[in-house]
């Protein structure tokens, strides 16, 4: 049989695409349809709190909604992206199909009113789900379940940020710190594309960003961006980090589980009359006003602060951290953006072009997914600037060191061998060490 399959390699070859074809298109159709109805409900539930500005007095009943939401009907959903990551790495119980209604609704319910997180999270896991319940139905086994875990989070992002090639590559590429495995290559592409496609045929529009300076290579320029890269994949670092400790010592020290996202949810109160603007809440890719600091506005000269991309950290990882829902993704665009249009400012450097870098490379440090991210940034912004895209995204994927917001990924290949990281650990394994290592320096 074995010499059979070698003769004819090409027809198994072909069979074996026709197979996953079929097999993520109920998944692409589906997820690209979820996904659609997700961005409608959060464009709609965005408009509606910029007309009630009051609906933000209400996010610490929101937030217990979440939490009774999650304690009682989520079963093992509040896992979020890392379940599924561990799903793929060691199939265990599985993912419940209600995660994906779950997530949409409560994400929702987040921005609705106020609360500043992304949209990446609940289209992988809306992905996720639906990827696991297809594989009940279609009886798969562990390896073609995990296959098709795999292309539900390609479908899930491709469509949630109309970018396909980059959903592709991120499903890969997330799993674990420095191997890609091209098994599930061309099954992720099918679902990346046809999820896409499916949301876009449901009239939803993706924002449109552009960098429109025109310039040579240029050595000084070169070294800027390397700069550059290596303060992004620290603000990759310190958002993750932030993230982190937030949610552990909130678990540690509020007792009653209830009062964690009331508390937070009066944090991003404080927060926000204190510097007096609501810019800092929901997405960042709209803002209430022409003068509002929006990730678009960071393209220009003049359109964020300073502490911008401060703020909009701080922002976010108290929602998450607290409790809320949402994803990191797209908070982490606003914040490498805004980083990206100060250093443009203090370096003269073009204001878009910085803002872009920035853009994708707090994204791949945070994320560990430094391909990914240069291919989304020719996706976005044409391929105009890809060197420049490739050097800040690998430097930042360097310098935001072994960490990152998916605690569930595997060190595959340390990124400095000299490090030790045990193989095969989780960024969670690696985090926990390096915090014990500390508390031992510190005594």
């Amino acid at each position: 049989m074995k010499q059979l399959k070698t003769s004819f390699e090409h027809f198994f070859i072909a069979s074996h695409l026709i197979r996953w074809t079929l097999l993520v298109i109920p998944v692409a159709l589906t997820a690209g349809s979820l996904v659609a109805l997700f961005l409608w409900l959060l464009d709609r539930s965005i408009h509606f709190r910029f007309d009630h500005p009051w609906l933000l007095f209400l996010l610490p009943l929101a937030g217990i909604l979440i939490y009774i939401l999650y304690k009682y009907l989520g079963k093992n959903s509040d896992a979020g992206n890392n379940l599924i990551m561990d799903e793929i790495h060691e199939p265990g119980g599985g993912i419940p199909a209600r995660m994906a209604p779950l997530v949409l609704l409560t994400t929702v319910i987040t921005h609705l009113f106020g609360g500043s997180a992304g949209r990446e999270g609940t289209a992988v896991q809306i992905g996720g789900s639906l990827a696991q319940f297809f594989a009940k139905k279609f009886n798969l086994s562990k390896e073609d379940v995990r296959m098709l875990l795999t292309s539900g989070i390609a479908a899930g992002f491709g469509a949630v940020f109309g970018t396909p090639v980059t959903g592709t590559i991120f499903a890969l590429e997330v799993l674990a710190l420095g191997r890609i495995k091209h098994d599930a290559l061309m099954p992720c592409f099918i679902a990346s594309v046809l999820a896409d496609i499916t949301c876009s045929a449901w009239g939803i529009h993706h924002t449109q960003y552009h960098i429109g300076s025109v310039f040579h290579f240029d050595p000084l320029l070169l070294l800027k961006v390397i700069a550059a890269g290596l303060l992004f994949g620290l603000a990759g670092y310190a958002f993750a980090e932030v993230s982190h400790t937030i949610k552990n010592y909130s678990s540690r020290w509020i007792k009653p589980k209830w009062l964690i996202p009331v508390v937070g949810a009066g944090v991003i109160i404080l927060m926000t009359y204190a510097l007096g603007t609501e810019d800092y809440l929901s997405l960042g890719v709209i803002g209430k006003d022409a003068h509002s600091v929006t990730i678009p506005s960071c393209f220009q000269a003049g359109g964020a602060t300073y502490w911008s991309w401060l703020w909009k950290l701080l922002f976010t990882a108290v929602t998450l951290g607290t409790g809320f829902k949402g994803g990191e993704v797209t908070p982490l665009f606003f914040i490498g953006a805004a980083l990206g249009n100060t250093i443009a400012v203090l370096s003269g450097v073009p204001v878009d072009l910085m803002a872009g870098l920035g853009f994708i490379a707090v994204f791949a440090g945070a994320t560990n997914t430094p391909i990914a991210c240069t291919i989304m940034g020719v996706e976005l912004f044409g391929a105009g600037h890809v060197l420049y895209y490739a050097v800040a995204c690998f430097t930042a994927y360097y310098f935001s060191g072994h960490s990152g917001i998916y605690h569930a990924q595997r060190v595959a290949t340390s990124k400095i061998e000299r490090l030790g990281h045990h193989k095969d650990s989780t960024l969670r394994d690696v985090r926990s060490n390096r915090i014990k290592n500390r508390k031992k320096w510190m005594l």
